[in-house]
């Protein structure tokens, strides 16, 4: 398929697409060349006509109007003023233009990246993520100028606030299909219930519809021919009666049977429950903490003076890539050591990883959501299956097979299955469907035991009640009348 549009078409991927010995300035340059090419031409044409005098050909004038129709829809004249507020908007604008690319980080050459697409200005935005490495000044800039946009955008996002804000419709791919949700990130959500209550209601009609044709046809088979004496003592009328009524009862009970195998052979399935964590909520020793950290560093990424989980409690841990949020929740846990300090816990922890890792790739999906817990694999599967999240087909799929986002399912599978006092979630919301992450939030709200969340995810934190802390350079802060303070 080709995408064509009169005012051009610019697509952003995750990575820059340039080489690393690239400058700044030639990557602005690239992005705009056709803009550039376009006003060579016209200088050209300019040229020509001006030399021509009264003898203009008339193709010259036509192509000159084409030219500056299309430079004039994609805002040409004001290009190398949008390529400073652009640069300036996503966080970029410090740049040397002799910079090469290879010197920056990844997420100044994709803010880079997005800048230039910008500054160009096509007709139509293909945009991979855009919201990726963006800080809030950038998301509110970048919200913005795609409102303000003239023409179309397609973005492929899994950031919630960024689709309610800018988007007018949704479309969602599942299965190779693609559905189309209008009102925007609202109307798709209330689509989705919609669709929910709809398969609600069908799985209810289509049990009820069975269980009447089965009392139908377990009382029509018991009637009998009819009661009534033979007054007249004329038996051969009294037993064709009974036979055509007879017949007609066997004929219904037929038509019953094929109705209900029928049925059966069609079922709807009920739909899966909504996602709950399950957990004892056993509580510390007395109400005490759940987990306790007394002056604790790992190496120069975590330094940790106190910090303390209480039964029920949550917290939200915000903060750069790099600071230590991670580290902090692997402490925690018990799976890494730190180098000094005291570490306490008392109670189950449930750690969700932002990556999980399988040492063994061979292993089939329902071994690896089984592996270590009692019970059958049919057990196990049913449980599996019960939760939503995979289909039968799925079970026998190698675990080295599954996409990330497969892989993230099972890891929040297996943490469903579990009984914890404490949550540990690190990037909840990464590699999950949005129904997903709205139906997880859900259940991490109906869940009376304590959390620590670690995320970037904004309408998660927007819509999070509990501490809210800060990570900076391996160091915990939580905010006292505006002022940050250390942990």
């Amino acid at each position: 398929m080709t995408v064509v549009a009169a005012g051009g078409v610019g697509h952003l991927g995750q990575t820059l697409d340039l080489p690393l010995e690239h400058t700044v300035q030639q990557a602005i340059d690239r992005a705009l060349a056709g803009l550039r090419a376009m006003e060579r031409r016209m200088r050209e044409l300019e040229a020509a006509m001006a030399a021509a005098g009264d003898g203009v050909a008339a193709a010259g004038l036509e192509e000159y109007g084409e030219i500056l129709a299309g430079y004039e829809l994609r805002g040409g004249w004001e290009a190398d003023a949008r390529v400073a507020k652009s640069l300036h908007g996503l966080g970029v604008g410090h740049l040397g233009r002799d910079r090469a690319l290879g010197g920056l980080s990844g997420g100044e050459r994709a803010r880079l990246g997005l800048a230039c697409l910008l500054a160009a200005s096509p007709e139509v935005l293909l945009l991979d993520e855009p919201t990726n490495h963006l800080d809030a000044a950038g998301l509110a800039w970048l919200e913005d100028r795609l409102r303000a946009h003239t023409g179309t955008v397609v973005a492929v996002s899994h950031d919630r606030l960024f689709l309610d804000r800018v988007a007018g419709a949704i479309l969602e791919v599942d299965g190779g299909g693609v559905t189309r949700f209008g009102g925007g990130y609202a109307g798709y959500l209330a689509e989705k219930a919609a669709a929910r209550q709809r398969w609600e209601q069908a799985h209810q009609a289509w049990v009820e519809e069975v269980a009447r044709v089965e009392r139908f046809a377990a009382t029509t088979a018991h009637r009998v021919a009819p009661g009534r004496e033979m007054k007249d003592r004329n038996k051969p009328a009294y037993d064709r009666d009974a036979g055509r009524v007879q017949s007609s009862v066997a004929s219904r009970v037929r038509q019953a049977e094929v109705r209900l195998r029928r049925l059966r052979e069609h079922p709807v399935p009920q739909p899966p429950p909504p996602l709950r964590f399950a957990g004892r909520f056993d509580g510390g020793a007395a109400g005490g903490p759940l987990a306790e950290l007394r002056d604790v560093r790992v190496g120069d990424r975590l330094a940790v003076t106190g910090f303390r989980v209480l039964p029920g409690e949550r917290i939200l841990v915000q903060g750069p890539n790099g600071a230590g949020k991670s580290t902090l929740l692997r402490v925690l846990a018990g799976e890494l050591r730190p180098d000094r300090g005291e570490v306490r816990r008392c109670g189950r922890i449930g750690h969700l990883v932002q990556e999980g890792e399988y040492s063994r790739p061979g292993r089939p999906l329902l071994a690896a959501y089984a592996a270590g817990r009692a019970g059958t694999l049919e057990e196990h599967g049913e449980r599996l299956l019960g939760t939503g999240l995979f289909r039968a087909a799925d079970l026998a799929i190698p675990v080295g097979r599954l996409s990330v986002g497969q892989r993230r399912r099972l890891d929040l599978a297996r943490l469903l299955a579990g009984e914890h006092d404490l949550l540990l979630l690190d990037e909840p919301a990464n590699h999950l469907s949005l129904t997903l992450v709205e139906e997880l939030e859900q259940a991490l709200a109906a869940y009376p035991g304590a959390a620590v969340v670690v995320s970037h995810d904004r309408a998660l934190a927007a819509r999070f009640t509990g501490t809210r802390l800060q990570m900076r350079a391996g160091r915990l802060h939580r905010t006292h009348e505006g002022v940050p303070q250390p942990c």
